[in-house]
C-alpha cells in the first residue's frame, strides 16, 4: 500500500447509524405507532479504518447488509458519515465539490441514469453539456469508449430495446465520460450472464491501465475479484474484518485443499471408508471431494492411488467463496496484511 500522503481513499473511524421505525404487526399497533412512533438505532458501518493508494484497484467484500453500500455512497458524497472521516483525492465527500464530482464515478448494476426512450448517444450529450467537456475531449472519450466496450451501433438504438447487458455496457460508458480518476463500483455485473461479465472486467481493467483509475470493487462474484484484485477489505455489520492480499486472506481461513477423484468404471466407495483419508465433502456414483490438510496432501494423494481404483485425481484451492464464509464465520476481528 502507498504512503498516506499517496492515498486517493482515505477513511478513519468511518460511521453510520441509522434510526429505522419499529412497531409491532396490527391495526392497534399501527394506530398507536401514529401517536407514540418508536424507533430503534442501526449502525450500518461502525468505525471503518483503511487507506487505497491511487491506481489500485480493490476488492470490497462482506455479505448482504454488511455496510458496503452504505459505505460506498458515505465516499461518494450521497450520504453524511455519523462520525469520523473520509477524504477522496484530498476531498471531503459530502462536501459535493464540483470539482470533486468531475473525478469520481460511482456505478451501480441495475440502476439506470440515461434516457429510456432516447439512444444513448444523446444521454452522453447530455453528460458533455453537465460536466462541460469540451467537445473534442468528449468525442475522443466516448469513442474510446465505444470501442473499448464494444458498443457498435448500440448507442444509436432507444436504451428501452437493449439487453441488461447491453445496458449495463452503455451506462458504464456514460459515467466515464468526464474521466473519473476514482471509481466506486457495486455490484457492476450483477444479472449479466457470464460472457458479459468478462467483457465489463476486462473494460474495467483496461480503464483503470489507460487513466490510472482508483478503483473500489463491490460483488458477490468471487470472478470479479480474482480477476481484478490483489488486495480485498473484507467487512461485516459495519466492522472490518480483513484487509490486506487476496492471497493473504486465502492462505490465512483455507488450511484445507480439495482432492477430486474419479474412480474406474463401476467402482464404489462409502462415505465411511473416505472419511479414513480426510473430510468427505462431496460423494457421488464413482466420484468423490475430499477436504485435506495443506501438509497431508502429497501423502493422503500417494494412499489413495494405492489403496483405490482411482481414474482421475485433480488437487484445488479452496474456493475464495468457501474463505470468505470462513472469514465471516470467525471471531471478528481487525486485520492487516498489505
Amino acid at each position: 500500500m502507498g504512503a498516506e500522503a499517496l492515498a486517493a481513499i482515505q477513511v478513519r473511524d468511518l460511521g453510520k447509524r441509522f434510526r429505522v421505525p419499529e412497531r409491532e404487526a396490527g391495526l392497534g399497533a399501527a394506530l398507536r405507532g401514529l401517536v407514540h412512533r418508536r424507533t430503534r438505532e442501526v449502525r450500518a458501518v461502525d468505525g471503518l479504518d483503511f487507506s487505497i493508494a491511487a491506481g489500485e484497484i480493490v476488492g470490497f467484500l462482506g455479505p448482504n447488509g454488511a455496510g458496503k453500500t452504505t459505505t460506498i455512497k458515505m465516499l461518494a458524497g450521497l450520504i453524511q458519515p455519523s462520525r469520523g472521516e473520509a477524504r477522496v483525492l484530498g476531498f471531503r465527500p459530502g462536501r459535493r465539490d464540483r470539482a470533486y464530482l468531475r473525478q469520481m464515478a460511482l456505478i451501480m448494476g441495475n440502476r439506470n441514469q440515461l434516457g429510456w426512450d432516447l439512444p444513448a448517444l444523446d444521454s452522453f450529450a447530455l453528460n458533455r453539456a453537465i460536466y462541460a467537456i469540451p467537445p473534442a475531449e468528449f468525442e475522443a472519450t466516448r469513442d474510446a469508449l465505444i470501442a473499448l466496450l464494444e458498443l457498435g451501433d448500440l448507442v444509436r438504438k432507444p436504451v428501452r430495446n437493449l439487453s441488461l447487458g447491453e445496458r449495463m455496457k452503455v451506462e458504464i460508458a456514460a459515467s466515464l465520460l468526464h474521466r473519473p480518476q476514482v471509481l466506486f463500483l457495486d455490484e457492476p455485473t450483477i444479472g449479466l450472464d457470464l460472457s458479459m461479465q468478462r467483457r465489463i472486467r476486462r473494460f474495467i481493467r483496461d480503464y483503470n491501465q489507460a487513466f490510472g483509475a482508483t478503483v473500489l470493487l463491490t460483488s458477490h462474484y468471487m470472478a470479479d475479484v480474482e480477476a481484478l484484485c490483489e488486495r480485498v477489505i473484507v467487512i461485516d455489520h459495519g466492522r472490518l474484518l480483513f484487509d490486506g492480499r487476496l492471497d493473504a486472506l486465502a492462505s490465512r481461513y483455507a488450511d484445507q485443499k480439495r482432492l477430486r477423484v474419479t474412480l474406474v468404471e463401476g467402482a464404489r466407495v462409502s462415505r465411511e471408508r473416505l472419511a479414513e483419508f480426510g473430510e468427505p465433502l462431496e460423494l457421488e456414483a464413482g466420484r468423490f471431494t475430499l477436504g485435506l490438510p495443506r501438509e497431508a496432501v502429497a501423502r493422503i494423494t500417494a494412499r489413495l492411488l494405492t489403496e483405490l481404483p482411482v481414474a482421475d485425481l485433480s488437487i484445488a484451492e479452496v474456493s475464495i467463496e468457501d474463505v470468505i464464509q470462513r472469514v465471516f464465520e470467525s471471531e471478528p476481528q481487525a486485520a492487516s496484511d498489505g
